[in-house]
């Protein structure tokens, strides 16, 4: 089924798209700040541990509660995208889908570069913790991840 043109830029897909896109940052970031507090609070920082844990505990339910809102959102615009580019191959070629889609690669490129420089800067001061490389694979993870989402799912 092909739709006109006029209905491929209509403003339902443009929301869509960008409301894909927000959904994936919030979730990315909240996953990140899950992750962060639970190393945290399974490694504490033992010059001030009282302090940290009550905070990430804190940090930890809010991340949680929009990590629960934010990722079925993600996942069902997504779904419901997917099938209306097999019904439209248009949709694909949207400009604001294409712009969305190569911002959101530069910025995971952008992450995953700032923290290599990171990593080298810590390790060449000498101060390379069990902590701060747990916290950078997880940064790492989620860049790569969502880089190779879209990287794949561009090129169908």
């Amino acid at each position: 089924m092909v739709k006109n043109n006029k209905e491929v830029h209509s403003p339902k897909y443009f929301f869509l798209h960008l409301l894909l896109m927000v959904t994936l940052y919030v979730s990315a970031i909240s996953f990140i700040t899950i992750t962060f507090q639970i190393i945290n609070i399974v490694i504490p920082d033992v010059l001030d541990p009282g302090y940290e844990i009550r905070f990430a505990k804190e940090t930890l339910r809010g991340a949680l509660s929009f990590f629960i809102v934010m990722l079925p959102v993600f996942v069902g615009i997504a779904h419901y995208l997917k099938k209306e580019y097999t019904k439209n191959s248009a949709l694909r070629e949207m400009r604001i889908r294409k712009w969305l889609v190569y911002l959101t690669m530069f910025i995971a490129a952008l992450i995953i570069l700032i923290s290599c420089g990171i990593l080298v800067n810590v390790l060449l001061d000498g101060e390379l913790t069990v902590r701060f490389l747990l916290k950078l694979l997880s940064v790492l993870f989620i860049a790569i991840s969502v880089g190779w989402y879209f990287y794949t799912t561009n090129k169908e």
